[in-house]
């Protein structure tokens, strides 16, 4: 399908689905819904005063601490290596078109400056400089998104009516009231929509914190409501584990890819026509735990990549940067290796959808508007013949190949031989010695 036409798809499968819902996203927020789905590869960063125990971000919570002992972090929280430019840096050398930061966590604790509580990283710390402000300098500064994440539970504050988690931090729970806790939620996205105008997406994550009250009204299409009225192209998702509220323009799967639920946060029992994001921790935890070196290979990261974009999906990778403001170090030079794996072959991942071919034991398939690419991800999977892999696809009804330089090999421009049968099956010869070690990627000229 032509780059032209996809604006056009997005509002007729919008109109399609308003009948069922009553949210009707603007023009300018169809416009950002496709500018999301160019960019395959997010980088998601956990990091708030939980760092500085080395813990991961459940801390709080896991270590069934006191909130006040807890909050005394943030006297200490002083990370004097912290330098944005440098991490947007490294992000954009790797590939990626945007980053999702944690705004606000379960532990209540602002990563920015706000006037609605003096817990926040300007008025609590002695660091006291605007974390998420000088990131939307340095990503506006090097084209590249800003995305938000935003707790909308709270382990700290008297307000919030407590839900499963977060019930030993010593809170009295005398003075819930979601009312008065919606409108200090209500004052904070704004300040996140107003003070950093190149905000393009929030992130919320907690609704499951109420998943044993079904009388519990959160209010989200409220909520969102509000906030499409103060920028209206700015996309909202919520990790919540369930088919999409009215009011979300893209949906979320938790460390699976849609349609999967290995991990068992993912049981949607529906996949949406919204655009689609699943994320998944560079290791094995979101923030910073000093004793995970479970970091994924390169191999497996690309592997992640290039899956997700065969569903559609974006990938949103998470790393827990340190308590001082450095990205550890194995980090750093796995993004290196997806940077450099990106830089010969991002043209089949960015702005790529899926295709009519089902996955393959080999691998799987994406497209543009010029290109069909072959993904060969498992070549052991593929019958091998003197040095010559042979792989059979089934070309999407009505494709068609030019004879001539039709199928290469993506990286060297190599013409590749093949055959198309009467029934529509495309046989191409791989020779072994032309593999690559990551990811082989073939390309089908429309």
């Amino acid at each position: 399908m032509k780059k032209t036409l996809i604006p056009l798809l997005l509002l007729l499968l919008a109109v399609a689905e308003s009948h069922a819902q009553t949210y009707v996203p603007t023009p300018e927020n169809l416009r950002a819904r496709e500018e999301f789905t160019q960019h395959r590869l997010g980088i998601f960063l956990h990091w708030g005063i939980y760092a500085m125990y080395g813990q991961g971000e459940w801390y709080l919570n896991t270590g069934k601490l006191n909130k006040d002992a807890y909050a005394k972090a943030a006297e200490g929280f002083y990370p004097s290596k912290f330098n944005a430019a440098e991490w947007i840096a490294a992000f954009k050398d790797a590939g990626a078109g945007y980053i999702t930061f944690t705004s606000r966590h379960h532990d209540g604790f602002s990563l920015f400056k706000t006037a609605a509580s003096d817990y926040n990283v300007v008025d609590g710390t002695p660091f006291g400089r605007d974390i998420v402000g000088e990131l939307a300098r340095a990503c506006a500064d090097a084209d590249i998104d800003l995305h938000l994440y935003y707790s909308t539970l709270d382990w700290i504050r008297e307000d919030y009516p407590i839900g499963n988690t977060g019930r030993y931090t010593g809170r009295k729970g005398d003075q819930q009231d979601y009312n008065h806790y919606f409108a200090f939620m209500k004052q904070q996205v704004k300040e996140l929509l107003t003070q950093y105008p190149n905000v393009k997406a929030l992130w919320f994550d907690g609704i499951w914190d109420h998943e044993q009250d079904p009388d519990f009204d959160w209010r989200m299409p409220e909520f969102y409501r509000y906030i499409h009225s103060i920028k209206n192209d700015c996309l909202i998702g919520n990790n919540h584990h369930i088919a999409p509220f009215d009011g979300e323009d893209f949906q979320l799967f938790e460390r699976d890819l849609p349609g999967e639920n290995k991990a068992g946060f993912s049981g949607q029992s529906t996949i949406s026509r919204l655009p689609l994001e699943m994320c998944e921790p560079m290791n094995d935890t979101w923030g910073y735990r000093v004793y995970d070196w479970n970091y994924k290979s390169v191999k497996q990261l690309v592997h992640l990549l290039v899956r997700a974009a065969a569903k559609n999906s974006n990938l949103l990778l998470n790393i827990g940067p340190m308590a001082n403001g450095e990205i550890p170090a194995l980090a750093l030079e796995r993004l290196a290796g997806l940077g450099q794996w990106m830089r010969g072959h991002s043209i089949a991942i960015d702005g790529t959808t899926s295709t009519a071919i089902p996955e393959q034991p080999w691998g799987v398939t994406t497209q543009n508007a010029d290109a069909l690419f072959l993904h060969i991800l498992s070549p052991e999977a593929l019958p091998l013949r003197s040095g010559v892999y042979k792989v059979v696809v089934p070309l999407p009804q009505g494709m068609t190949l030019p004879r001539k330089g039709a199928v290469t090999l993506l990286t060297s421009g190599t013409p590749l031989s093949y055959e198309i049968s009467k029934d529509g099956f495309l046989t191409l010869t791989l020779p072994q010695a032309s593999l690559e070690e990551i990811d082989t990627v073939v390309r089908l000229a429309r």
